[in-house]
């Protein structure tokens, strides 16, 4: 087929009117060059005498004149010819401009938008890159500030598939104080290896990959892995990467998508384990928060090479306003190792202190009264009753995880309306060791239902938050739940244990009014998490082992087991006394205070020669094998 002159002209028009703003500018300008060339010629011949004698260059100027300013044509003179030809002049400046003004007023609008977006690229250094956006951003941002507060400038790049300065406003209201760290935003899709680029992660110090809100958020998430672990021109080193899987099922894939640069959190195994160990250890999500918070004591690492050839017993004692949780040795963390574990060199230890620059040898020796330390030996375990009400997708690990820690005999009894929640309990039941498991099929917020389970024959009751509804209805709903077991708790006059999921860490504070024993709020205690883990790659290892039924754990434990009740003795004291068990004491809840916000009567890494008087309801919080 012949292509004719007139197809490659059109081709070659729609090429260059495809180029945007600039090339129908350009276009628009030709046009106002040829309007003012053939109205410059046209007005010459018809001018009247006076113009026509100031030459042709005048005709285009006057010609130029009558484009931009339609009014120049008021001041033509007599000649009818003149005055047509300058009004079509006009007119055709008037065409033109009101063209060019459109397409500019359309170019500075999509130049604004694109502007509003944020696309130019981040230029920050040794920062935190945080992909996605959910409520979760708001803690994560509020404790990297707390953490970076001693630092003079510190900034995080959040790269999120929402309006910038929507992102920005929805901080400022909810983080209103940042310290000295600036918060970026730039809008652009996680999975997208182009937009990645705009938050400059070759330059962090690490990258946060938040859970997306879609339908499937573990896919998102692992395309977002593959997209920064995969980019063409990334940087040779590798990036310190922490995200969050929803579903243990997907673990294994996004441990191929992050590789070795990735630290993955379990959402639903780690949410699982803390219910559990919270629902058999009361006020042991306050103890778990005040570890992960910034605002107080953290955990730290540090060489003391004072220290090298000590013991681990004697290494307890060192410290008066840190408390020692175990040592890194060869790069592996033991929290409570043997106490005659001695330190070698290049070890480190793993101390709650209020900054790493408190991790210091105490100036005195110990304050220990030996009269006050009681030797008292545990009684064995007898069977417990747990009841779980609801059912949601960690309901089945958190059965397998109670299983791991009751003593035998024990029993299980699931309340649940949901049709998938008893051939779940048939599935788990067989696996189980020391625990039996049933379930009742009916719904656990119909008080009838409560009053004829005889609620108070259990030591344990766990309320779940029902993943198959709106969070806020289902807060409403375990809300209900809480009052009702309350109320039966003082008809009966007998206190059980009861511990409560809650979705949304705003509804805790209406919560508080049932006086329930605990609340563990899965989203914000794994937020911490991530931050903890983003500043602090090793604290992966620390964490890991808290929270596993393997090895030590938190316990809080009868005061009266250590020391004697009634009396003041130093925190000393107290150490000394769970050392002799194979323990690390850590802190201690006082009763009288646990449901006094926002501590609730719990106190971590006090001063050990503080002294303190305990009574029979007062716990010791420790790290101990069980």
């Amino acid at each position: 087929m012949k292509v004719t002159h007139r197809q490659r002209f059109r081709y070659w028009f729609d090429n260059t009117m495809s180029k945007g703003t600039p090339a129908l500018i350009g276009w628009l300008g030709v046009v106002v060059l040829v309007l003012v060339l053939i109205g410059g010629v046209a007005l010459a011949v018809t001018a009247p005498t006076k113009l026509a004698k100031q030459g042709i260059w005048e005709a285009f100027w006057q010609s130029l004149m009558r484009i931009l300013d339609p009014g120049t044509v008021t001041g033509d003179g007599p000649v009818w010819v003149f005055r047509l030809l300058s009004l079509g002049v006009t007119f055709g400046g008037i065409l033109i401009f009101s063209a060019l003004i459109g397409v500019l007023t359309t170019g500075l609008d999509a130049k604004l938008a694109e502007l509003r977006k944020g696309r130019s690229r981040v230029l920050e250094s040794d920062h935190t890159v945080i992909l996605g956006w959910s409520d979760q951003v708001f803690t994560i941002i509020s404790e990297l500030a707390e953490a970076n507060s001693n630092q003079r400038k510190a900034a995080i790049a959040i790269l999120a598939p929402k309006d910038k300065v929507e992102m920005e406003d929805e901080i400022r209201a909810k983080v209103p104080d940042t310290k000295t760290t600036k918060v970026v935003c730039r809008t652009g899709d996680p999975i997208d290896p182009d937009d990645i680029r705009l938050v400059n992660p070759d330059a962090s110090r690490s990258i946060i990959v938040l859970q997306s809100e879609e339908d499937d958020p573990d896919a998102h998430l692992i395309k977002t892995l593959l997209a920064i672990t995969n980019a063409p021109d990334r940087r040779p080193e590798p990036y310190h990467i922490v995200a969050a899987v929803s579903s243990t099922a997907n673990l294994p894939a996004a441990k191929l998508a992050g590789g070795q640069e990735t630290h993955l959190v379990d959402i639903s195994d780690v949410t699982a384990r803390l219910i559990v160990q919270t629902c058999l250890q009361s006020g042991l999500s306050v103890v778990h928060s005040s570890l992960l918070v910034y605002e107080g004591d953290e955990i730290y690492m540090q060489e003391q090479p004072q220290l090298v050839g000590w013991t681990f017993g004697d290494i307890l004692h060192a410290y008066r306003t840190s408390s020692v949780l175990g040592l890194v040795s060869n790069g592996k963390v033991a929290l409570n190792p043997p106490m005659h574990t001695r330190m070698q060199p290049g070890d480190q230890v793993v101390a709650i202190s209020e900054d790493d620059d408190t991790v210091v040898l105490a100036p005195h020796p110990p304050m220990i009264d030996p009269n006050a330390i009681m030797a008292v030996h545990g009684q064995p375990s007898a069977p417990e009753r747990t009841l779980i009400l609801g059912w949601n997708e960690r309901a089945a690990t958190i059965m397998r995880e109670l299983d791991a820690y009751v003593p035998r005999g024990s029993e299980t009894l699931v309340v649940s309306d949901r049709d998938d929640a008893g051939v779940h309990v048939a599935e788990i039941a067989p696996l189980l060791r020391n625990t039996s498991a049933n379930i009742k099929g009916a719904d656990g917020v119909d008080r009838a239902v409560l009053d004829a389970l005889n609620v108070g024959s259990f030591n344990h009751v766990i309320a779940l938050s029902r993943d198959d509804l709106e969070p806020q209805v289902a807060d409403s709903r375990n809300l209900v739940t809480l009052l009702h077991l309350r109320d039966m708790e003082r008809q009966i006059g007998d206190r059980f244990s009861v511990v409560s999921e809650m979705a949304d860490d705003r509804n805790r504070t209406l919560a508080q009014v049932t006086k329930a024993d605990d609340f563990v709020v899965g989203d914000k205690l794994i937020s911490l998490l991530m931050t903890q883990i983003s500043e602090n790659r090793r604290l992966a290892d620390v964490f890991g082992d808290l929270f596993d039924p393997d090895g030590s754990e938190i316990y809080l434990k009868p005061a009266g087991y250590y020391v004697r009740l009634g009396m003041p003795v130093t925190c000393y004291t107290v150490v000394e006394a769970a050392r002799r068990r194979g323990e690390v004491a850590i802190g201690y809840r006082l009763a009288a205070q646990a449901h006094q916000p926002p501590a609730y009567g719990v106190v971590i890494n006090p001063d050990k020669a503080q002294q303190v008087v305990f009574t029979p309801e007062d716990r010791i919080i420790v790290l101990a094998e069980d």
